[in-house]
């Protein structure tokens, strides 16, 4: 909420969205007067900020949007009042069509009869518009215009190509300074850029949008994250499978995706006599697992895990580095279980998310928030239609959470088609919420699937499924690990955790020993023997984010010693080797 000042000196609380919203009509406002023949198209308030799209000549320049801003300034400074009024779908065509405005005639055109048709003026500036808005212009006292891009209309790619303009503004000066920091700190931990500058990926497009290339020291910090995780879930008691790829269409019939799902997939492939579809998650295959013998109360719970390439039909507007791409490795598994183990399993699920999140990755406890996602019943053609079901799944997660202790708060429209969730919510470095582990339950796939175990009375019964992802997807947490510690990774994770820099000829054949020997005991490690100065070679094993650099120079050499400097502490002098290693074996134990 932002406090804005009224006449009078009174002051009034306003949701973001709309003062953003009022903001965009005033950017349209100086578009329109700075460029005459400029078209509007549609102008909402976003997540953060607001953008607006228009219909121009050519695409807005640096020195464009200067014009624009200075515009603006005149429109706030003007302080017009925000004067809404209606019109019938006849006068409201004919008022845009007499403003050369055809995107919004098509936008009236396309509105369902009988709807109201509302519009805002401001001064000699009127757009079609549903509200609501600020009373006045002049309650904008700080505003910056961000970037350009083009966006198609209505994002459809057969559309004309319009030009967008992404802006952000406040009631404040010193808030849109705040703001800025901000965004120029996301530009510094963006994991595309860093991912690029210690070539961990790469993206090419004759591979594809969304189906980033792993380059050697990014696959070796995804290789080491899924063995991560693979041992603490085996010492956990959980069995790893491998499932296909690819499965019948029919599976994802029998499992309730295709009919919930559907558009999340990629099309079906026509294969003699069967279609196949790339699989979007694992379920169903696991609970072919389950099912491929019958099994006994005494086996249960019974963990299945699998890290497995799913696949999802994204937009190729709205991928993004390895935060969201088309296929990724999902750190999958299914947690069979009797009734009275629900509990206990959910709440080892929870155990191992803090272990992992808070222990090992040293993430404050305060920076989470657990969410009971629910579905929801105003919309229940989105979810399984088993009402008695969804009653007591989301009943019984509420009182698993309550029993353990934990805050948390409820989102109605959040949870899976099959079944409610516990979602753990990560405040990022950037002070963004983020959700990486989830744990769902699930009455239904085990109906679906008919699956059943044994009694002790003889007879038969049907377990209940725990869906759970700890890193989520490998790729997903390593863009958020990268964005977390700008590339600086823990050591156990660096990909090269030590760098041995020779300061000259004399001391490369010693160096290459120290290599040799480092290798040995399964630290990861570079030489750089180029014939450059060692100030050149520090700062750019520090540009690398390298851990630690062992300087090697004629005193090393002779005293048999390494020169230490840390990442992060930066000079330690001079040290055994022994003594280094020591040090280092002891650093990355987790």
């Amino acid at each position: 909420m932002f406090k804005i000042k009224l006449d009078g000196g009174k002051t009034m609380e306003v949701e973001e969205s709309l003062f953003w919203h009022t903001t965009s009509h005033i950017m349209a406002q100086a578009v329109k007067r700075v460029f005459p023949n400029a078209k509007l198209a549609i102008g909402p308030a976003i997540e953060n900020g607001f953008y607006y799209d228009f219909d121009v000549e050519k695409p807005f320049s640096e020195e464009d949007l200067k014009s624009i801003e200075e515009e603006m300034k005149k429109i706030v400074k003007e302080d017009l009042r925000l004067e809404r009024f209606e019109l019938p779908r006849d006068e409201a065509i004919k008022l845009m069509e007499e403003k050369n405005e055809p995107y919004k005639v098509e936008l009236i055109k396309d509105l369902k009869e009988g709807e109201t048709i509302s519009f805002y003026k401001q001064g000699d500036f009127t757009d079609l518009c549903r509200g609501p808005h600020l009373l006045s212009t002049g309650s904008v006292k700080a505003f910056k215009l961000l970037s350009t891009s083009g966006a198609y209309w209505r994002g459809n790619e057969k559309n004309k190509m319009l030009q967008r303009i992404y802006a952000v503004s406040f009631p404040k000066a010193s808030m849109l300074e705040e703001h800025l920091a901000m965004l120029e700190e996301a530009k510094q931990r963006d994991h595309r850029k860093i991912g690029k500058d210690l070539e961990l990926f790469m993206t090419h497009e004759l591979v594809g949008s969304g189906l980033p290339l792993y380059l050697p020291k990014g696959a070796t910090i995804r290789r080491l994250l899924e063995r991560y995780i693979q041992d603490k879930e085996i010492a956990l008691g959980y069995s790893h499978v491998y499932t296909p790829s690819l499965a019948n269409v029919s599976l994802y019939k029998t499992s309730g995706h295709w009919d919930h799902y559907k558009d999340d997939m990629f099309p079906p492939m026509q294969m003699e006599n069967e279609e196949l579809v790339l699989r979007p998650m694992n379920c169903p295959h696991h609970m072919l697992v389950y099912k491929n013998k019958l099994h006994s109360y005494k086996e249960l719970p019974i963990r299945i895990g699998e890290l497995a390439n799913d696949f999802r039909y994204e937009a190729s507007g709205s991928v993004c580095g390895l935060e969201r791409v088309r296929q990724m490795c999902q750190n999958d598994a299914h947690l069979f279980v009797r009734p009275d183990q629900i509990k206990d399993e959910v709440g080892n699920v929870l155990k191992l998310i803090v272990e992992v999140y808070q222990k090992d990755f040293g993430f404050s406890k305060d920076s989470f928030k657990y969410r009971l996602s629910l579905r929801d019943k105003n919309n229940k053609e989105k979810y399984i239609d088993n009402d008695a079901m969804w009653e007591t799944a989301e009943s019984q997660l509420r009182e698993i959470l309550k029993e353990l202790n934990i805050d948390f708060y409820e989102a109605e429209g959040e949870a899976a088609f099959y079944g409610p969730k516990i979602d753990i919510q990560i405040k990022t470095a950037l002070n963004h919420d983020v959700t990486i582990p989830t744990c769902q339950l699930d009455f239904a796939l085990p109906e679906r699937f008919d699956l059943e175990y044994i009694g002790s009375d003889g007879e038969k019964y049907r377990p209940v499924v725990i869906h759970r992802a700890i890193l989520g997807t490998s790729d997903r947490f390593i863009s958020f690990l990268i964005e977390e510690t700008k590339g600086h990774f823990p050591l156990w994770l660096a990909p090269t955790q030590v760098k041995v820099l020779s300061i000259g000829e004399n001391q490369v054949e010693y160096a290459k020993q120290i290599v040799s020997k480092l290798a040995g005991a399964n630290i990861r490690v570079e030489l750089d023997d180029r014939e450059e100065k060692i100030g050149y070679k520090i700062r750019e094993a520090q540009l690398q984010k390298v851990p630690y650099m062992l300087i090697i120079g004629q005193k090393e050499v002779d005293n048999e010693m390494v020169g230490v400097r840390s990442s992060k502490e930066g000079d330690l002098g001079a040290m055994s080797y022994n003594d280094f290693v020591d040090k280092i074996k002891s650093e990355i134990k987790l």
